[in-house]
């Protein structure tokens, strides 16, 4: 007993020390767990470097890491954005303490970790922008006892919708947009999520109706189920939402009604429910939702009038509404109780005057009114709305003299009244518009002279007053608009002579001013425009020769005809445009014979029997190599064709007048107009209309490339066969025998993108042009990817196989090594695709997705922008995307841009690099669905506003 006394003596100062100052245990092995995390990752900014055994620091001092109040256990984790790569590390796992863990924005992939829901404390997981896949863990429903926030957005996570996670009641946030489920209905059980503030499930394949158990979310402040398959009408359910402040319902397949009692909503300020198939007439109250700031109810069939409370609106700022079938005219002094700053009401039947209230607030920017039957003045209240920057008002009936401060708006961009009945004159006001890019104001009554001071417009870039009652001079002052791409003052009554000066408009593409009363010579200098493509100077009264300095530009349009032109007319223009000069009696082909010199017509006949004799040989020498050609040809054609082979079949997959003879016969090597890797391109003419195709031959030699063929072949026949898309070339048919295969499709006259963009017709491609042509072909890409059933890979998306109609529309194009995708990444035997386009993970793995087209896409959204070739020899043995990060990393994205455009498109030029840059992300779960691109470019130019996320705290 004694000596059990003294050991107790000998222990209690130990007791004592441990009392007062407790061994780190948990903290250690904190730390532990932290450096087994960091040697399981991969840290190429060393973001972790700091995590060390041996550190000075302790554990609650390492960088993103938060320690739980005076402890020394891990209570968070934020490491997102910080470039971390590879598996999750399954040592997160064991920090039984952890609350937030934080992870997005890196470039981890693998299989989401099941481990998480064993974690006692955790109340945010947040995962999002990651490469994660494969399915939820269905541990995930059963785990997670105090869960509040699951960010799982923006990764490759496919199968079936996670409908378990309604099990987890704690949930406020439940974020799950952007991933690859597989088309899934919603479930009724997201209606037992009692707490939940927050729902984001934007681009997840959901599909059927929204089940009406939605209405049970009283505490939903943000509710996002856009660019979803969603279905039927939207329940009425939703209007208990009575927290709800943003409604993203957008780009769905929903129909019937919009249901009353969204006016209940009190806290409601963004609704979109754009792009769908509603129909009837909106709601009476949907405007009386007191905080309503923004209303997109776009591209619907809704018709109807305007409910009144939409003039009693009291905070809305943002309405569009364009795309439907609304009638009537806008509710009384709509404009003077709201700060509204958006409206485009285009496309609909509306009609009445324009209210002269709509900009009351004085913060009214964009106004779109056009394609409607307004009729009236233009307010002149308008006149005094300089916050102005954008006004659309053509197809109406508006009538009455533009007020005079109207046509100078300091801010105005663009500024499109055409195809009304406006009168009286364009007022020398219109110099004080600065910032005018476009000046669009044919098709109406004007009259009286252009005044001078439109040389003060210095970013005038288009300029178009055709078809209006025009008088006097072509202003001189335009020639000072050296920004101006497109001139046409064609169809008034123009007089006097064009000005010589006009040469110094080097950025102009299209020169029109037909159909007036224009005298003197055509100035020689328009020779000297490079750029230009369009020229039309025909029924004029101009005189004297045609300069010989026309011979300079590459015209697609060119038309002298109806002038007082005289003298000799240079072979090259005789033979090149045949029809151009018609009704010039003075112009002479070889002989021009002048009363005042008797001896002009010997010497004349001397220069016409040396012209025919030199003529004569050369079409001898000509008709000799084209003989020799087509029997060589035809040779080489029966030897292919044998008589057991010589039967051609039609299979069309549109209706067509033409049969396959007037194809096979029209095959002339004369029409070639382009060759690939598969095959040649003829254009021909056929039909009773003259209707112009572009045939594509397959090539033919060996066993392999008679393989390869029917390979390419059988891939376009099964992707356009089935494709009918306006940004998709169509197919009308395929021609074929036994030894050859032709494809029959549309003729796309501007020929293809990468030919026109580095080519020396690069100048007609300006900026608003280029950004079409982005627009068009994501459009189609998007089509393919998310409305195709099973979804088409490309495979081989570059700037050549996007092809541009008579508009410079886009089409892509050549579905030769098109590949379709059931389940997940397809893995290829070969790399197919265009050395500068092709994904690194392509290049590597050989699997091909979605993904690999969005990256090619944003390699052609860097040739758009910057005007360079992928592989080229001004940007060095770099890449084009290479070429491009390196020097917006050191030089900022100003020095990547193309020179001959940036101009006034600055700030347009830069969104939409950046668009690309997301798209040539080397990780592919990072690069946005082709869904996501197509939004993004159309927001570049307000076409389709960003919504503005509600900041909504976590109530943790």
């Amino acid at each position: 007993m004694a000596a059990l006394h003294r050991l107790l003596l000998l222990l209690l100062p130990l007791v004592g020390l441990l009392v007062l100052h407790p061994l780190p245990i948990v903290a250690s092995y904190d730390a532990r767990y932290l450096l087994a995390a960091k040697a399981d990752l991969s840290d190429p900014a060393g973001a972790l470097s700091v995590w060390e055994a041996e550190s000075s620091h302790s554990l609650c001092a390492w960088p993103h890491v938060l320690c739980a109040g005076q402890s020394t256990t891990v209570a968070g984790l934020y490491l997102g954005k910080l470039s971390l790569a590879g598996g999750f590390p399954a040592s997160f796992c064991s920090l039984r303490s952890l609350q937030h863990l934080d992870l997005s924005q890196n470039e981890l992939v693998g299989p989401l970790p099941a481990c998480l829901a064993a974690l006692p404390a955790l109340l945010n997981l947040t995962l999002a922008g990651n490469g994660f896949s494969g399915e939820v863990p269905p541990v995930y429903g059963g785990g997670f006892r105090s869960l509040v926030v699951l960010n799982l957005v923006q990764n490759s996570i496919s199968g079936e919708f996670p409908w378990f996670l309604a099990n987890i009641s704690t949930l406020q946030e439940l974020l799950l947009a952007y991933n690859a489920f597989t088309p899934s209905p919603l479930p009724e059980k997201l209606g037992d999520l009692a707490d939940l503030r927050e729902l984001f499930l934007a681009n997840c394949s959901l599909s059927g109706e929204i089940p009406s158990s939605i209405g049970n979310l009283g505490n939903l402040v943000n509710l996002d189920l856009s660019m979803n398959a969603l279905s039927g009408e939207i329940p009425r359910s939703i209007g208990n939402l009575s927290s709800l402040v943003q409604m993203e319902l957008y780009k769905n397949q929903l129909s019937g009604r919009i249901p009353e009692g969204l006016g209940g909503l009190r806290k409601l300020q963004f609704l979109d429910i754009s792009m769908n198939r509603l129909t009837g007439e909106i709601p009476e109250d949907i405007f009386a939702a007191p905080s309503l700031e923004s209303v997109h109810i776009y591209q619907n069939n809704l018709t109807g009038r305007l409910p009144a409370s939409l003039g009693a609106a009291p905070r809305l700022a943002d309405l569009r509404m364009f795309g439907n079938q609304i009638e009537g005219p806008f509710p009384p002094e709509f404009g003077k109780h709201c700060p509204l700053g958006f409206l485009d009401m285009s496309d609909n039947r509306m009609s009445g005057p324009i209210p002269a209230t709509l900009c009351a607030s004085g913060k009214l920017t964009q106004l779109m009114l056009l394609d409607n039957q307004f009729e009236g003045a233009i307010p002149a209240e308008l006149g005094q709305c300089r916050t102005l920057t954008r006004v659309r008002l053509q197809n109406n009936r508006l009538s009455g003299s533009v007020p005079p401060e109207f046509w100078g708006l300091p801010l105005v961009q663009m500024l499109e009244l055409r195809s009304n009945a406006l009168s009286g004159t364009v007022d020398p006001a219109i110099g004080g518009a600065k910032n005018l890019f476009d000046l669009l104001i044919q098709d109406n009554r004007f009259t009286g002279v252009l005044p001078a001071e439109l040389g003060n417009l210095s970013l005038l870039r288009k300029l178009l007053a055709s078809d209006n009652n025009l008088s006097g001079p072509v202003p001189p002052s335009v020639v000072e608009l050296s920004e101006l791409s497109q001139l046409d003052l064609s169809n008034n009554s123009l007089s006097g002579e064009i000005p010589r000066e006009i040469g110094q408009l080097k950025q102009l593409t299209v020169l029109n001013l037909s159909h007036n009363h224009l005298a003197g010579m055509i100035p020689p200098e328009i020779g000297e425009i490079h750029r230009m493509n369009s020229l039309d100077l025909s029924e004029n009264e101009l005189s004297g020769e045609v300069p010989v300095q026309l011979q300079n530009l590459v015209l697609s349009a060119f038309n002298l005809s109806y002038n007082k032109l005289n003298g000799h007319l240079p072979l090259f223009f005789s033979a090149t445009y045949q029809q151009s000069f018609l009704g010039n009696p003075g112009l002479c082909h070889g002989i021009c014979a002048g009363n005042d010199d008797p001896g002009a017509i010997p010497a004349a006949r001397v220069h016409l029997i040396v012209s025919l004799l030199a003529a004569s040989a050369v079409v001898l020498l000509m008709g000799l190599a084209w003989f020799t050609y087509k029997y060589r040809s035809y040779k080489k054609r029966a030897a292919e064709i044998s008589a057991d082979e010589s039967s051609w079949d039609l299979t069309s997959f549109h209706k067509v007048e033409f049969s396959e003879m007037d194809i096979v016969n029209s095959l002339d090597e004369n029409n070639v107009i382009g060759k690939g890797a598969a095959g040649k391109v003829y254009k021909v003419v056929v039909g009773p209309s003259g209707e112009a195709m572009a045939v594509k031959k397959l090539w033919s030699s060996d066993v392999e490339s008679k393989k390869k063929r029917n390979d390419t072949f059988e891939a376009e026949v099964a992707t356009l066969g089935n494709v009918r898309h306006k940004n998709i070339v169509k197919l009308f048919c395929c021609v074929t025998n036994s030894s050859c295969r032709l494809l029959v499709y549309e003729y796309m006259p501007n020929g293809s993108l990468g030919d026109l963009l580095h080519s020396a017709k690069a100048g007609i491609l300006d900026w608003p042009t280029r950004y079409k042509i982005a627009v068009h072909a994501a459009e189609g890409l998007s089509y393919l990817h998310h409305d195709c059933v099973p979804s088409v890979v490309h495979r081989d998306v570059k700037s050549n196989n996007i092809l541009l109609n008579a508009e410079f529309g886009a089409k892509v194009a050549d579905f030769g090594v098109a590949k379709t995708i059931e389940n997940g990444p397809a893995t290829m035997s070969v790399i197919a695709g265009s050395c500068g386009y092709i994904a690194p993970e392509y290049a590597y793995t050989l699997h091909v997705t979605e993904k690999s087209d969005v990256y090619s896409f944003g390699v052609v959204i860097l040739e758009l922008v910057t005007g360079k070739r992928p592989m080229a020899p001004e940007i060095g043995e770099k890449h084009l995307v290479v070429w491009v990060c390196d020097n917006v990393d050191q030089h900022g994205a100003q020095s990547v841009l193309d020179h001959r455009l940036v101009g006034q498109f600055h700030d347009e030029m830069c969104k939409v690099l950046n668009i690309g840059l997301l798209c040539v992300n080397t990780v592919p779960s990072k690069r946005p669905p082709m869904r996501a691109v197509v939004k993004m470019l159309q927001e570049v130019r307000g076409e389709n506003k960003p919504k503005v996320k509600k900041e909504v705290a976590p109530a943790l």
